[in-house]
């Protein structure tokens, strides 16, 4: 007696109607809520097609990144009544790069000088469907050496740039931060151990979409100096200190650490405030901090409106041009400090006593970072810039 084998029914007209909001420029995410599903199981169609869209769709509601047919039946055509490769992209609407790269991926010696339409259809729709295997599943060595840097928490962009002056003349070794990302989430098939995406900033085991640190309610509103009267100089990051700063809190704003980070240089300092954080405590701090500093060093410091600088008055003698205070619920006037927070929370998680901490970890910590190549500074690192600007 056969027994029938049990397992997931593929419902074929929900997956069809997923792919054709993906070709529609439906985000993944917002197509699984649409039709009702996990993003897991889009997840996994996407796995099971290689990030392709599958041949039972018509091929109408194909990607128009894409050529069609009838447009490379339209290039043919166009071809054999001698129109230039400009010619013929004006007509079609595309780039003149797009026409020359399909001419000559798609044409072969055999075809004796001619384009054929549909051969070059079958030709790409073949090639889609066998994707060659990823660099880093295929160079032992490469891969080596992307996992060595994972291990140090750099970042897959950091990483790119890294391996293009390892091997400057290995072009084959050399990849973009999308391919270590894809290497990682795909797991064993992309060359990396899926394990190591705990080594990523935000340490998430699948990717998913950001969310808008500008929905943040404000805590505290302090009159001060806000950021509108703030020297223009300020904005054009073209000198040594112009600091932002922020606290780092931990598990139920028990516990805090204080952050600077210069603007031009991202040269970055932790505070720890192992007492407490009030506002007392921060000024204690923050002047114990920055009398380790030299003048050309402190021009001015912006903070946000909280609590904790409520006798900023007592700061700004510190610094030559003042503290100026960023407005209300608008995390995007620091920037820099915003995003400096986002990679010390890979070390110093959300949800967590921060006050465990010594001032040497956080020493640790901040050499990490300051020594690390930065691709806003032109991958030189934030301690490099640093040492730089205040040489004579």
């Amino acid at each position: 007696m056969l027994v029938a084998r049990r397992g997931r029914k593929r419902r074929l007209e929900l997956e069809a109607e997923y792919w054709r909001l993906l070709a529609a420029g439906v985000g993944t995410v917002e197509a699984c809520k649409q039709l009702g599903i996990g993003r897991k199981t889009g997840y996994r169609w996407r796995a099971e097609n290689g990030g392709l869209q599958p041949d039972y769709l018509p091929e109408a509601s194909r990607s128009g990144r894409y050529l069609s047919l009838l447009e490379r039946r339209r290039i043919a055509s166009m071809r054999e009544r001698g129109l230039t490769i400009r010619q013929i992209a004006s007509r079609l609407g595309r780039a003149p790069s797009t026409v020359s790269r399909e001419l000559r991926r798609n044409s072969r010696p055999h075809d004796y000088g001619s384009y054929d339409a549909d051969l070059a259809h079958h030709r790409c729709r073949e090639r889609a469907g066998r994707p060659r295997r990823a660099k880093l599943a295929m160079d032992p060595e490469l891969r080596a050496e992307v996992q060595t840097k994972l291990d140090l928490e750099w970042s897959p962009e950091q990483i790119a740039a890294h391996l293009r002056t390892h091997w400057p003349d290995r072009p084959e070794r050399h990849l973009c931060h999308e391919s270590i990302y894809r290497a990682l989430y795909q797991g064993a098939k992309g060359g990396l151990n899926r394990t190591l995406t705990r080594k990523l900033r935000t340490g998430r085991p699948l990717r998913k979409q950001r969310r808008r640190p500008d929905q943040r309610m404000p805590r505290f509103v302090a009159p001060a100096v806000l950021i509108d009267h703030r020297p223009s100089v300020i904005d054009r990051r073209e000198r040594l200190g112009d600091w932002e700063g922020d606290l780092v809190v931990g598990v139920r704003s028990q516990s805090a650490v204080a952050t600077l980070v210069d603007r031009r240089t991202r040269y970055l300092r932790l505070i720890a405030l192992p007492d407490g954080h009030s506002a007392g405590h921060v000024r204690d701090a923050l002047i114990a901090n920055l009398s380790l500093l030299p003048e050309q060093a402190r021009r001015s410091l912006t903070w946000d409106q909280g609590s904790e600088m409520a006798r900023h008055h007592e700061l700004a003698p510190y610094f030559t041009d003042g503290v100026f205070f960023a407005r209300p619920a608008s995390p995007w006037q620091r920037g820099t400090n915003e995003n400096t927070n986002g990679l010390i929370r890979q070390y110093l998680p959300k949800r967590t006593n921060l006050s465990l901490h010594s001032a040497e970890d956080l020493h640790a910590i901040e050499q990490r970072l300051n020594n690390r190549p930065r691709k806003t500074l032109g991958w030189q690192t934030p301690a490099q810039a640093f040492a730089a600007a205040l040489a004579p």
